[in-house]
């Protein structure tokens, strides 16, 4: 399995006291080179505007690329960027964009698995906003990719993070060949993510009330999710992998444990090894509980791999 991760991913500092900081990587990093030490480590490449542009107005590329940044600059009451949040962000897309090459490039190892342990996240990023401490939405722009340059017919975006990929979901409203499955807490920000948008079978959504826990949550997945993703017999699994459902988690209250997080990745790779040649590129989302994030990643990472 190759990681993909890079040091600029650091250097994005929304500020003190931000939940989404710098040591969020940090603690994951260090979990997996701890408890996984057969993993293989690359640094992840810039993304090119080409590629930000498949699911992104020029309007918010160059806001977040060419904005003059002395110190600081607000997006919105949550969203903030840092001088070093430009290449921060590209390094996050193009991380997902090199995974997805590595994991469809031709090999008799039917288990390509990568995860992209990087920030900022990107699921709340919609085509022309950045917010919900998203500049671009990173798992958008490696499905896009899958999408044109490697010409497949079938890509699924699995949610599991806390909160609603509502920017996931909204660039690929109309795009069947896009699979997009969440469960997450609701009501929570950003207050999307109801049944009523599951649309024509490729949008799917399980909203779960506070205090769901492992039965319920394993429930949705076991019962609505895993069924559809079997349905649409994806050729390639992308991951938007937030920790913050997990019980220790500031933010909100799902109360999930660390070996939920294995169950649902096994069952994921599962479906990606009888479906899509076992291709699955996971991009690491949200996990504010710097005590929870390493042991869930290697979890994630346990689960894919089934060691």
């Amino acid at each position: 399995m190759r990681i993909y991760t890079h040091p600029a991913c650091l250097r994005h500092q929304p500020g003190t006291g931000h939940p989404e900081c710098p040591a969020r990587l940090s603690v994951i990093i260090e979990a997996l080179k701890a408890s996984c030490p057969e993993l293989t480590w690359f640094e992840a490449p810039e993304a090119t505007r080409g590629a930000l542009r498949r699911v992104h107005a020029d309007a918010l590329v160059a806001r977040v690329l060419d904005s003059e940044i002395e110190d600081a600059l607000r997006l919105d009451a949550d969203t903030v960027m840092s001088p070093g949040s430009p290449e921060a962000a590209l390094r996050a897309a193009g991380a997902g964009v090199a995974a997805v090459d590595w994991v469809m490039s031709p090999s008799d190892d039917r288990n390509r698995h990568a995860f992209c342990v990087v920030r900022p996240p990107g699921h709340h990023a919609t085509a022309d906003t950045a917010m919900g401490f998203c500049l671009f939405n990173s798992i958008a722009v490696a499905a896009a990719h899958a999408l044109a340059e490697h010409e497949l017919a079938r890509v699924a975006v699995i949610d599991f993070d806390v909160h609603h990929g509502n920017g996931t979901q909204a660039i690929f409203a109309d795009e069947p060949r896009a699979l997009y499955l969440s469960s997450h807490q609701s009501p929570l920000y950003p207050n999307t993510g109801a049944r009523s948008e599951n649309r024509n079978g490729h949008i799917v959504n399980a909203p779960l009330p506070p205090r769901s826990g492992s039965k319920l949550f394993r429930d949705v997945w076991s019962q609505l999710l895993l069924p559809a993703l079997r349905d649409f017999r994806p050729e390639l699994l992308l991951i938007s992998a937030g920790f913050d459902a997990h019980r220790l988690d500031p933010l909100a209250d799902l109360e999930l444990e660390n070996e939920d997080y294995r169950w649902l990745s096994a069952e994921l790779a599962t479906i990606a090894e009888r479906d899509a040649q076992g291709r699955v590129v996971s991009m690491l989302e949200g996990g504010y509980s710097l005590a929870a994030l390493g042991p869930c990643c290697v979890a994630h990472v346990r689960g894919l791999t089934g060691r």
